[in-house]
């Protein structure tokens, strides 16, 4: 069987600064018409800093959505058309001052697929020298650094819920066996 949907009909309901809302209308493979939610997003980008001595710098912020501090690895949100890997630079120096001299790639998560067009890049920088941050005029968070296996264990404990951050930690734990 063919798993492919059909969009037949879509219908802009929302246009905001960052994301477009649509109601969609689907043919199913079975030839049923079917209605799709879709929220189009630019995507993203988070990074795990990872300095020499086992740190990582991550920022807390309030969510609005949760009415809660979150703890989260840098990352932000890619302007429509922008490369995901000068945007990961970006933010990492603009959420908690550095630079890198490695930046590596480790692949893209779809957050949420059953109703978002949201990718989210994920990468681990290395090579690191601090600076000063510099967050957009509307963005208030607090950066801390802690030890890598610090926040593994709280990803495990299920303390760090935000799900790009619980990811970039499993993937980097793996990659580096730590």
């Amino acid at each position: 069987m063919e798993l492919w949907e059909k969009t037949v009909e879509s219908q802009t309901l929302f246009t905001g600064h960052i994301i477009t809302v649509k109601l969609d209308k689907a043919e199913l493979p079975n030839g049923q018409l079917a209605g799709r939610e879709v929220v189009e997003h630019p995507g993203g980008v988070a990074i795990l800093p990872l300095f020499e001595d086992g740190t990582v710098s991550v920022v807390r912020q309030f969510r609005y959505p949760f009415q809660a501090v979150v703890t989260e690895l840098p990352a932000g949100k890619l302007e429509r058309g922008e490369e995901h890997r000068p945007a990961a630079l970006r933010e990492l120096e603009e959420e908690v001052g550095v630079t890198c001299g490695k930046l590596t790639y480790l692949g893209c998560l779809y957050l949420s697929p059953g109703f978002s067009s949201e990718v989210l890049h994920m990468y681990l920088a290395q090579e690191l020298t601090q600076g000063t941050c510099h967050p957009d005029e509307d963005e208030f968070l607090e950066v801390e650094r802690i030890p890598f296996s610090q926040l593994a264990e709280q990803v495990m404990k299920g303390e760090i819920v935000d799900a790009k951050t619980v990811a970039l930690v499993l993937k980097v734990r793996q990659l580096l066996g730590l």
